[in-house]
């Protein structure tokens, strides 16, 4: 498979990772609602914090690639992450 198809895919697999974990801790350990938990997180300044524990299912996906020989798909994960990481430093310089 051609190369930058593979880090698409863990790009993709990536970012759906985050979401499913930030929601999932969103709904496991808060009382309010999505929207209301993301406004009072920004209010408070805790988005940072609420994104970094949503990137912990990336460990899973790209342990999970590396297990699978699948190295390229692991770096499309790594991409992500590091996006993730430069919208909480973004985050926390600007807000």
């Amino acid at each position: 498979m051609n190369r930058k198809k593979e880090i698409g895919i863990g790009f993709g697999v990536g970012l759906i990772a985050n979401t499913l974990g930030t929601l999932l801790y969103i709904l496991l350990f808060s009382e309010l609602g999505i929207a209301e938990t993301y406004h009072a997180a920004v209010e408070q300044g805790h988005i940072g914090s609420l994104l970094a524990l949503g990137a912990i299912p990336n460990l899973v996906a790209f342990f999970g690639f590396l297990r699978l020989k699948r190295d390229f798909r692991a770096r499309g994960v790594m991409i992500a992450t590091l996006l993730t990481a430069l919208i909480i430093l973004y985050y926390k310089l600007f807000s």
